[in-house]
């Protein structure tokens, strides 16, 4: 499984707007190849700040599958004018999980 980690850095003042977008938005990454979750975290210290995380079954369902197709579109056209910069995105593999299933 691969969890990729976007940080999100929102116009301030329109989170309120980017929230409801992104509720909106779910429902398209739902809808993907080899999606299998996601969550989106606000920052205390800094409100205009989210952490977007998404676990794929592969990389290529982010990469390729993803965003390599019609939803991804809408996806962008919903999302991607609240960012200021645009974020930063990488993908990230387990080593190490807590407790270890192996016991």
């Amino acid at each position: 499984m691969i969890l990729e980690a976007a940080y999100l850095s929102v116009i301030p003042g329109q989170e309120a707007a980017f929230e409801a977008a992104f509720r909106q938005a779910s429902s398209i990454i739902q809808a993907s190849p080899g999606y299998v979750s996601h969550e989106l975290q606000r920052c205390i210290e800094t409100p205009e700040r989210y952490l977007l995380l998404v676990r794929w079954q592969t990389l290529e369902n982010h990469t390729v599958d993803f965003r390599g197709s019609a939803p991804y579109q809408e996806w962008k056209r919903l999302l991607h004018h609240f960012y200021d910069p645009f974020p930063v995105v990488e993908h990230f593999e387990a080593i190490y999980t807590f407790p270890d299933s192996a016991t």
